[in-house]
Parts: C-alpha cells; structure tokens; sequence
C-alpha cells in the first residue's frame, strides 16, 4: 500500500511542479515507532502482538490520526495511511499533520478483557512520542470510544495527571464531541446527497449500495436511508445481503446490534438474499459506498463497478 501512495504522490508531484525538496521530504515519514506487546490472555498465556505508530508529517501541526486493530495490520499499510492523513488535513486546511497506529491482531476472537489489556500495555509503549501538543490518536478500524478511553486512563495513571486530551473520539463523559460516532458516515450520506442533486437525480429514485457495515458502512446506510434513497445491498466481514426491493435498515441494525459480534450473519427477512462482498462491488447500482479495508476496487475488478 506505501508503494501506491508513493506512486500517486510522485504523481501529483509532477503535476503540481512541486518543488523537489519538499517532494523528498513528503515521501519519508518523519518518525517510525514499531513495538512488541505482550499480553497475558484470558487462558494465562501470553501472546505478543505487534503494534506500529508512525507520523508522517507534523509540519502543519502535531499528527493526527487513528489506531487500528486488525490482523492485515502491517507497516506498509501503516505509513500509507499515515501520508494519507497529512493530505486530508492539508486539504481542508485543519492545522495537523499526519499519523496513524495500528496492532495486528483479531479482535473478534479476543474478550474485552483482553483488548484491554492490550490496548493499555501498546499505548504505554507508544507514549513517548504521543501527546496533546505532538501526536494525537483516535479511533480507526476496530477500535471506538471505549478503546480512546482505556488509552487516556492508561496515560493518566503513568503521568500521575488527568490527560483527557490525549485522544479524540472518547466518550462524551470524557469530553468526546457529540456526533463524532457518525461523522464519517453522514459526511459520506451528506457529500453522496449533494453530489445526486447537482446531477439532478432525486433520492427516492437512487439506489445504492454499502460495503463494510462497520461505524462508517452502517452510519452511511441508515443516514441515506432515512433521506429516502433505497439501500439494496449491504456486506460486512461474514458476506452480504440483497434485496433489489430495499432492505429494512432499521431491522438490519436490529439484528446487529444484538449480534455478539456486530456481524450481519444470520439476518433473514422476505426477499432478502446472501450476497458475497465481491457480488456487492459489481452489483447494479446508481451509488455505491466503499465503506470496508482499503484496496477493495482493484485493477482486476475496476472495470466491472
């Protein structure tokens, strides 16, 4: 993935006639933390898992990106990602640069106890280089509110101080901002809606399409739902449902919701059949939200979304 981001950047480099030296500059990350955490599991085993936090850029300000949990977690993918948040901040002109943290690991077959632990014993790692004024974490894949709070209790108790802002994303008992949990997913319903009505296409005659039914996924989908478009198809990790009728979001996060894993599985309704993630991709639809991992629409693919 680093060596795609690289590429688009030497591209849009060329393309900018962008001065050489920051070209350089941009293409380096300024700092790479790689990190072993070891962590006593629910059997009295311990298992180590490798955690990575790199910032790209903080010339526009301290870094700023999230923390992910998830077992394709590498430090190719992490860099990219990192670089990625130093362009968007840079973009909308937010005065931060860019970072991002990630463990490899599988979350779903872990118990809260130990993604807390583990979660306490990476951020006690990574705490030399984070910080208010210098690199700030956030919620990402696999991790939500709950983990921003085990990462500032964990920083409070070792400076001997409350430091609350040392993440964004915590829980609004914690100072976390309303309407952060489905801010990514409205600004996708929201930039999706205003692009439909700039090519004068009405909702209610727009049919669309979610991979991923994660924070963002599922977010996006309600949202758009309730705005009155028709969400045909929806996929998650454990595969994908259709009905070319609409489905039922508000039942779809019922069963979610109530889901020990947050999964789609096991959803059944009237009308509703099992799709695959790659069916979802090509399926016939006016808009569809890539909402899930990253290198989902590939040059094998690509020409059939």
């Amino acid at each position: 993935m680093w060596d795609t981001v690289l590429a688009q950047l030497d591209d849009v480099a060329q393309r900018l006639r962008l001065d050489t030296g920051i070209h350089a500059i941009l293409r380096h990350p300024e700092r790479e933390l790689t990190v072993a955490v070891p962590v006593v599991m629910d059997d009295g085993l311990v298992k180590v898992f490798t955690g990575y936090r790199i910032q790209h850029s903080s010339a526009r300000g301290p870094c700023k990106g999230g923390i992910r949990y998830h077992p394709d977690v590498d430090l190719s993918e992490v860099r990219a990602l990192a670089a990625l948040m130093t362009w968007k901040c840079a973009v909308v002109n937010i005065p931060y640069g860019g970072a991002k943290g990630g463990v490899r690991c599988d979350p779903v077959q872990m118990s809260e106890d130990e993604v807390c632990r583990m979660t306490r014993r990476f951020t006690a790692m990574i705490m030399p280089i984070i910080g208010s004024k210098r690199d700030i974490p956030a919620p990402d894949v696999n991790t939500n509110a709950q983990t921003m709070a085990w990462i500032a209790d964990t920083v409070s108790m070792l400076e001997r101080k409350t430091v609350i802002d040392i993440v964004t994303g915590k829980p609004i008992s914690l100072g976390g901002s309303l309407g952060r949990k489905e801010a990514t997913g409205r600004g996708a319903a929201i930039i999706t809606a205003e692009l439909l009505k700039r090519k004068r296409r009405r909702l209610s005659d727009t049919t669309v399409a979610v991979q991923g039914y994660g924070n963002v996924g599922s977010h996006a989908a309600t949202i758009m739902d309730q705005m009155g478009c028709t969400i045909v198809a929806v996929s998650d990790v454990s595969g994908g449902l259709y009905n070319p009728h609409g489905l039922d979001i508000a039942s779809i996060n019922q069963h979610v919701t109530a889901h020990p894993k947050r999964l789609l599985e096991g959803y059944e309704a009237p009308g509703v059949e099992k799709i695959t993630n790659d069916e979802l991709l090509v399926s016939d639809v006016d808009v569809l939200i890539p909402a899930a991992l990253e290198h989902q629409i590939r040059a094998d693919n690509a020409p059939y979304v």
